[in-house]
């Protein structure tokens, strides 16, 4: 395969923002790091104030209506959301850049079926705000979806981009070398992880639990489903109850 096909081939991130030296950041450590060297994955990066229409490059400005802080203008946003699709339509890439998404505290959860569903397309684009947010319009406009890392603020999108991303590179074909293990991890199969052990086997008078050195692998897969079941029961009553309903509904 031609280099030019592996780069079409790979999965794709683009991200606006108005700090690109924050990019790759972490994900350019570790098997997220080594993927994108070895192209599994693209990682590229858009300066918004590169789409300012005044020499000082201003992208936010007052809300109408008053209130503290700037919002970002619909029309410097969407230049650049356009700026992303044409020049993924013209490289040959694919008919769109993916879906675009802002990071947002009103948006979508992010949980492990989202990060699938993204891991599945060919790539996304990603908006990190600033400020007190973007305007209305540009979301509108530009059918931008928008998606939540937690019920929490941040100073910007950037760093919650990195927590998708992270979430989403991992489950892309040939980042983790043991898929099997995707399988087994929190919330794989709706469910926290159960604990997890190694040597020595004896630490400050604290065994590992006798099944887990029984070497009956059927005992072993039973223990990890029951205090897997007992940790989500306890900690997340919410993915607890939406457990049992699947499992109802599977009859």
């Amino acid at each position: 395969m031609t280099a030019e096909k592996n780069k079409a081939n790979s999965w794709a991130a683009t991200v606006l923002t108005l700090f690109p030296e924050m990019f790759p950041g972490p994900l350019g450590q570790s098997l997220a790091g080594k993927a994108l060297k070895s192209g599994i994955w693209r990682l590229e990066t858009v300066d918004i104030r590169d789409f300012a229409r005044d020499k000082h490059r201003s992208v936010d400005d007052a809300p109408f209506g008053g209130g503290p802080g700037m919002v970002m203008r619909p029309d410097i946003l969407a230049a650049a959301v356009d700026h992303v699709r044409t020049e993924t339509a013209e490289n040959g890439t694919g008919e769109n850049a993916g879906p675009v998404i802002y990071l947002s505290p009103r948006g979508r959860r992010l949980d492990q079926a989202l990060a699938r569903e993204l891991a599945d397309r060919d790539g996304l684009v990603l908006i990190c705000g600033r400020f007190e947010g973007v305007d209305q319009r540009a979301l509108e406009g530009r059918g931008i979806e928008e998606v939540s890392v937690g019920d929490y603020v941040l100073s910007g999108g950037e760093t919650a981009a990195l927590v998708l991303l992270d979430a989403v590179v991992r489950l892309l074909p040939g980042v983790i070398g043991d898929a099997a293990a995707l399988e087994e991890e929190s919330f794989a199969q709706g469910l926290l992880e159960y604990p997890q052990y190694t040597r020595p086997q004896v630490w400050e008078g604290r065994e590992v639990p006798e099944v887990l050195t029984s070497g009956h692998h059927e005992k072993i897969r039973a223990w990890r489903l029951a205090r897997a079941e007992e940790l989500t029961k306890a900690r997340r009553p919410d993915l607890w109850d939406r457990y049992l309903r699947a499992a109802k509904s599977r009859g």
